[in-house]
């Protein structure tokens, strides 16, 4: 057995260059992804997202450069079999083969006997709600199950690095937030290595810890989520009863209130700049608590997503 070195980076990506033709795919790509972490991949349509997702899972070769996924080559990548797992976008199952039967085979694969397969699967199956279809084919399940059924595939055994490309791509909002508390979960009982590439933004923000942004096959942003958007936030208000000039000012003054915005007399954005290590809903709390002691009342209440905001700047007219 070949030993694998560990440290603080889980997966490792120097120089990566893929073209297609004309069509410079990925041009110079470098991340270090720490150990542990949930780790966004974001870009625009042709960023190269799911050009460096095909590399890792060794669909596709590079032009240049290299991915090590726990201290090995992606080349070596057989020699991880069950410590790394992908979920494509479009993942297939056979659809006339028992659901259970497939997972099963599926975990053989990577080593484990009948019995401990079957019992994992089962138990997995249970986790996101399918444990009733155990015997059924895929037909039987809605979108949203058969995304379900690929998050039970990805996180089945015992993996170090797990990558889900597009996991909640086509779902309602429910079905997509049962998607996000699924990893959130498996994440917080397994402490994976957990790797996202998405197009929502917010769910991003919500789900991860480090954050890398793709444009036109380049690195344009990289590092903690918090580190990337400058630990800002936007709170829109519109009130019941406008503030007085002295309440502006006091408001003005809080430390958390990087700048207020007076849209007109009852409508007001707070820009928030959020202390490293509070967590940024209690900031939006306090403030709120401050202006209910103030004797006005939020009529109508939105929150401004930093992430989505910072996206949009650096990569253009952020076109999807």
């Amino acid at each position: 057995m070949t030993e694998t070195v560990m440290n603080d980076t889980a997966v490792q990506i120097d120089g990566l260059s893929k073209a297609f033709g004309s069509n410079r795919a990925l041009d110079d790509v470098s991340l270090g992804i720490p150990t542990g972490s949930i780790y966004g991949l974001l870009g625009p349509n042709g960023a190269g997202k799911t050009t460096l997702f095909s590399i890792a899972a060794g669909f596709l070769q590079a032009d240049a450069g290299q991915i090590e996924i726990l201290g090995q080559p992606v080349k070596r990548l057989s020699e991880l079999s069950g410590r790394v797992t992908i979920l494509p976008q479009d993942a297939l199952f056979a659809r006339n083969v028992p659901i259970v039967e497939q997972l099963v085979f599926l975990r053989r694969l990577d080593g484990a006997d009948k019995q401990s397969a079957r019992q994992d699967v089962v138990e997995t199956l249970e986790r996101v709600g399918l444990g009733e279809y155990l015997e059924r084919g895929v037909q039987a399940l809605s979108h949203g199950m058969l995304k379900r059924m690929g998050i039970a595939q990805a996180f089945m055994g015992n993996p170090d690095v797990i990558l889900l490309d597009e996991p909640t791509s086509g779902l309602d909002p429910q079905n997509a937030k049962q998607i996000r508390d699924l990893i959130a979960e498996f994440r917080s009982t397994r402490n994976a290595t957990t790797i996202i590439s998405s197009h929502n933004l917010a769910e991003i923000q919500e789900l991860c810890d480090h954050v890398a942004i793709l444009d036109h096959g380049k690195v344009v942003a990289e590092g903690p989520v918090g580190t990337i958007t400058g630990g800002q936030k936007r709170l829109d208000l519109t009130l019941s009863t406008p503030f007085t000039p002295h309440q502006l000012e006091s408001l003005r003054g809080r430390p958390e209130v990087r700048e207020l915005i007076q849209r007109d007399a009852t409508r007001i954005r707070f820009e928030l700049q959020i202390p490293e290590g509070q967590p940024e809903n209690q900031v939006g709390i306090e403030l709120l608590r401050s202006i209910l002691d103030m004797g006005h009342y939020p009529r109508e209440m939105s929150q401004g997503d930093s992430l989505e905001e910072f996206f949009l700047q650096i990569t253009g007219d952020g076109e999807d």
